[in-house]
């Protein structure tokens, strides 16, 4: 009969596996973190409501857009928590759950990895498009926006692409090196 008895280890292998518990207050901190950023979704959300009427369509559009950008912050800040948790702390045991995201079931440091680029991109597209629709008077006498900073934001939003693809390439480079080969057909 098995039996499922954890494996005794010596004192410095237990001081290191026990050293992931050293993360635990960041993860708090980053659920502080997102409180912070209900509070400024509601807050923006107010200021949407009450301005409504006086508003123009491209204030509206700008203001929706940023509620949008909290809301894929927030997005991102689960992503680290749960799954940063899961993956380098402890598990979480939501097997059966019925709110069990679906991505954490298969989640792991390279899963997490491009979920969290892609996030970023998401939220930089978003700063990029908020650029655009604000831009006015690009450059000219009292201008929020100069050429050469859209020029940047365009710039530093097409690193954070190339760079999700190169994460990506590697991560499925990795997974095609770790898989068994398949044997010959005979």
């Amino acid at each position: 009969m098995p039996t499922s008895q954890t494996p005794r280890l010596g004192p410095l292998p237990y001081l290191i596996f026990s050293s992931r518990w050293l993360q635990l207050p960041l993860y708090l901190g980053l659920i502080v973190a997102q409180g912070v950023y209900v509070f400024l979704f509601m807050k923006e959300l107010w200021h949407l409501i009450h301005g409504a009427a006086s508003f123009s369509e491209q204030d509206i559009m700008l203001l929706v857009l940023g509620l949008i950008d909290v809301v894929m912050i927030s997005n991102l800040l689960v992503m680290v928590i749960v799954g940063g948790y899961e993956t380098f702390v402890s598990r979480l045991n939501l097997q059966g759950h019925p709110d069990q995201p679906e991505w954490l079931s298969h989640v792991n440091a390279s899963v997490l990895k491009v979920k969290l680029a892609m996030a970023i991109i998401g939220i930089s597209s978003i700063h990029l498009l908020k650029t655009f629709i604000a831009i006015g008077n690009l450059g000219g006498e009292g201008a929020t926006y100069t050429t050469e900073g859209v020029m940047w934001q365009t710039i530093i939003h097409c690193v954070f692409i190339l760079s999700a693809i190169g994460i990506a390439y590697t991560d499925r480079l990795m997974a095609q090196v770790t898989k068994p080969a398949k044997p010959a057909a005979h």
